[in-house]
């Protein structure tokens, strides 16, 4: 059913303007949480990885144009339409190609489930993200161990969500493409026999290119929040601390160019 907005206060549409990130999240209770796909692409990643479309929200040109296979594929979900202008007034931000769509979010995976999905017979590499609260580098993680060949990702539940909106957005829809939970210990990740490789600058950090680290059948490197990096504890309780060699004296990058060049060198 296609409905053409005439107010910002029409019932239906907040779920595109005023519910926050946390809102949506938490929306009735956490199994039925949404979250915001935006752009034609993402929202058909979204769609063949199997999420839920709830709502579309798209400029009236694009219910013929962009949007069409989309809105033949979501089966009968409110549609909401209007002028570009007032789109933008009620998402406080213009489209990206015009399309929003919000999805049902699915159920909480548990670390074991995620790992075990990893096929047999081959070398295990995950990484954790432990703290990290931009959602440009979050997108930009998720994108580069999706081509990178990165099996699997962990979330510490200090850092920022993946389906947030812009997390999303940046990713390209790669969020939902890799496998990924959040991660409450890293005793979980020991007991399933996983060695741990903390990304920090310490006096006994190893290149990322030492041999050591390729030998590794299950190996789970760590990457740290954009300002203070990892905590003591984590780094101390890790099997490996690693570091890039950089030149120039340079010290560190930033975290998501630290992680595509992690993956790229540790890949299977």
């Amino acid at each position: 059913m296609i409905t053409e907005i005439q107010s910002l206060q029409q019932p239906g549409i907040e779920v595109f303007g005023t519910l926050t990130e946390a809102q949506l999240r938490n929306k009735l209770d956490a199994e039925r949480g949404l979250f915001i796909a935006e752009s034609p692409k993402v929202i058909r990643v979204a769609l063949q990885a199997g999420y839920q479309p709830q709502a579309l929200l798209c400029e009236r040109k694009h219910i013929t144009g962009d949007a069409a296979d989309i809105i033949a594929a979501c089966g009968d979900i409110p549609i909401y339409t209007g002028e570009r202008e007032l789109l933008a007034q009620l998402t406080g931000y213009t489209l990206t190609r015009g399309v929003l769509c919000a999805m049902r979010r699915k159920p909480e995976l548990s670390v074991q489930q995620v790992l075990g999905s990893i096929p047999s017979g081959q070398k295990h590499r995950i990484v954790v993200i432990d703290g990290v609260v931009d959602t440009t580098n979050i997108g930009a993680i998720f994108r580069s161990a999706a081509a990178l060949g990165i099996d699997a990702v962990l979330l510490t539940r200090n850092s920022c969500d993946p389906l947030n909106r812009r997390a999303v957005r940046v990713s390209m829809g790669s969020v939902f493409l890799v496998p990924w939970t959040w991660l409450d210990s890293y005793d979980t990740l020991r007991s399933l026999g996983y060695q741990t490789a903390a990304m920090a600058l310490t006096d006994k950090s190893i290149s990322l290119d030492d041999p050591v680290l390729k030998q590794q059948e299950r190996l789970a490197f760590i990457m740290g929040t954009e300002g203070d990096g990892l905590p003591q504890q984590t780094i101390t309780n890790a099997d490996f601390t690693v570091r890039i060699p950089m030149s120039h004296q340079v010290d560190s990058l930033n975290v998501a160019a630290a992680a595509a060049v992690a993956f790229w060198e540790l890949r299977k």
